[in-house]
């Protein structure tokens, strides 16, 4: 028996070791976390530099689109979801509505919503004495719309200098003469494109911010889906690690267009090593867009906003930043101005993209918050659907308050 001890003992160690493993490595296997020497074909991919972060198993590309680099299909092309994608349940590939489409349909809901403003003013110039409370009156509504006082000041004072050199009440001619000072005040000559076009070694990168509740994530995932219709590669990233849910929640829009994401499999993981990640993925992945999900910052929580201006310069390390736009809330008046100033002190804004513009008659928050930030809204939300995102037209919207 001693002689065979030396030769047994090895064995007993070698069994105690496996048994104490097993459960350690299915443990893991259902977490999606990674061990060396678990990983199989179909797992989720780790991009390089580590952070705690993954790459969302490559959802499938949309009909017509070459599947992102790591995707096994047939032919480059793509027309099923994975049975399993990093615990997210399957997810049919849509087709986003093009882009004209969605300007359509979305002018004749704006017309619907705000048509209270453009005929309150229409009824008001068109009286047959336009009288000084008549000018108080117009000068209210414009107020209540959310035009904010200096524009409205500036257009009242506009309109009675016309009105009154021209000695006009014809409905059609007094529609003409509004229309033309809401264009300029609204003002065409802005740049409302996005900067979306690739560089020569990196993806153009943008960075969506905004406060709780604006509909920041929702409008990334809309977003993704306006440029996979202009036959873009995008890749998202899901910076807001505090929000429980954000990550799959951005995730499951991603699959939904076949775009892939970054996220963190860690809790409360560092905002800014995710976005690092995410361009850095993008990077390797060669595509032409990045766009990162930020967490909602409150606007009087220093901190907060600190750690936003580090997760840009964060990103700075490995390209630049083309687009910050700040997601507002449009029925919130004089609050989203106060959070946009706030906003734009910490990052430097870009662009502006407007929710929740239906259903509401305060059209002219689109001029308060040009003319308090010179930086243009690009684009608006007028509903729930997954295609209610459409690129800011000038005259398309004054045309909209107006019929």
């Amino acid at each position: 028996m001693n002689e065979l001890l030396p030769i047994l003992l090895p064995i007993l160690a070698a069994l105690v070791v496996i048994g104490g493993l097993v459960p350690v490595l299915l443990k893991a296997r259902k977490s999606g976390k990674q061990y060396p020497g678990t990983r199989d074909a179909n797992d989720p991919v780790l991009p390089p530099g580590g952070g705690g972060t993954l790459l969302e198993d490559r959802p499938v590309a949309a009909p017509g689109r070459k599947a992102p680099d790591g995707v096994d299909v047939d032919g480059g092309l793509v027309t099923e979801v994975p049975d399993d994608v990093a615990g997210l349940e399957t997810i049919a590939v849509e087709t986003p509505l093009p882009v004209e489409g969605r300007l359509t349909r979305l002018r004749e809901r704006l017309v619907k919503s705000n048509n209270v403003l453009g005929k309150g003013l229409l009824a008001l110039l068109s009286s047959d004495k336009i009288d000084e409370d008549v000018w108080d009156e117009v000068e209210e509504t414009l107020l209540l719309a959310d035009l904010g006082t200096e524009p409205t000041m500036e257009l009242v004072d506009a309109l009675r200098e016309r009105v009154k050199v021209l000695g006009t009440r014809s409905p059609e001619h007094v529609k003409a003469l509004l229309r033309e000072e809401l264009i300029k005040l609204v003002d065409p000559t802005m740049d409302r494109s996005l900067r979306v076009e690739r560089h020569a070694d990196t993806p153009a990168v943008m960075m969506v911010v905004g406060v709780n509740g604006v509909g920041k994530t929702t409008t990334v995932g809309k977003l993704a889906r306006v440029l996979v219709a202009e036959n873009k590669d995008v890749l998202l990233g899901a910076a807001d690690t505090f929000r429980a849910a954000a990550s799959e929640q951005l995730a499951t829009w991603g699959q939904r267009v076949g775009v892939p994401t970054v996220k963190s499999d860690i809790d409360g993981a560092d905002p800014a090593s995710v976005a690092y990640e995410a361009v850095k993925a993008g990077i390797d992945q060669e595509v032409d867009v990045v766009m990162v999900d930020t967490a909602g910052r409150l606007q009087n929580k220093v901190g907060l906003m600190d750690e936003l201006g580090k997760v840009k310069r964060v990103i700075e390390k490995l390209a630049e930043v083309d687009e910050v736009l700040l997601v507002l809330d449009a029925t919130t008046g004089q609050n989203g101005l106060n959070q946009a100033k706030v906003f734009a002190e910490v990052v430097n804004i870009t662009g502006i993209v407007l929710t929740k513009l239906d259903g509401t008659a305060k059209g002219g928050i689109v001029v308060a918050i040009q003319k308090t930030l010179g930086v243009p809204v690009k684009l608006i939300g007028l509903g729930e659907g997954a295609d209610d995102l459409a690129p800011f037209d000038t005259e398309g919207f004054v045309d909209a308050l107006l019929n």
